[in-house]
């Protein structure tokens, strides 16, 4: 059982609320780049993260809007920023910390939400079927190669609306020198 790639660096999901807030009343995304999970993509919008030891700059916000505002960033950049490093599924913000993001238009205080994503592997319930596993499952991958390993605690998400994509961070993908497009193998 083998799966593609996708590796991703720090980013934001807005709520409508806060996107408006940094951008402007009745503000829209605008799309630049399909990411690889269906309906979802990278805006040309950014935003600034302000935490209380430092700022990150020019930081991409993906879209669709979502219900909650959630920043994903690498363990490194807790340092940077003095937040923890909390590792958490997307969309499960609850005890996370919060942080300031400063767009355009105005700032947002975040009461929660800043995370560093667990690694994940995207499939539909039928590619799930096909391959014995189930949505919430755990597995590992493996890299071959120069730099090689295995990463554990790989979550499997299936639903209907997904398609088959290994997410990992990028910290994770330099440690095993692996880049968009590589092929891992699924272990159970």
């Amino acid at each position: 059982m083998t799966a593609t790639v996708g590796v991703s660096g720090r980013h934001v999901h807005l709520s409508q609320g806060d996107l408006e807030a940094l951008f402007g009343a009745g503000y829209e995304l605008t799309p630049i780049k399909n990411l690889s999970q269906p309906g979802q993509f990278a805006s040309k919008e950014t935003v600034t993260l302000v935490g209380p030891k430092g700022v990150i700059g020019r930081v991409r916000v993906l879209g669709p809007v979502r219900s909650q505002t959630q920043v994903e960033i690498l363990a490194g950049d807790s340092f940077k920023l003095g937040v923890p490093a909390m590792v958490r599924m997307s969309g499960k913000l609850e005890g996370t910390p919060g942080i300031t993001l400063a767009g355009p238009k105005g700032t947002v205080a975040t009461l929660g939400g800043v995370m560093v994503a667990a690694r994940h592997i995207h499939m539909s319930l039928a590619q799930a079927a096909s391959m014995g596993l189930r949505d919430g499952q755990i597995v590992s991958i493996a890299f071959g190669g120069e730099r090689g390993g295995r990463l554990d605690n790989v979550a499997i998400r299936a639903n209907d609306s997904s398609e088959l994509d290994c997410h990992i961070d990028t910290e994770e993908a330099n440690a095993l020198r692996i880049s968009n497009g590589s092929v891992v193998r699924i272990i159970k």
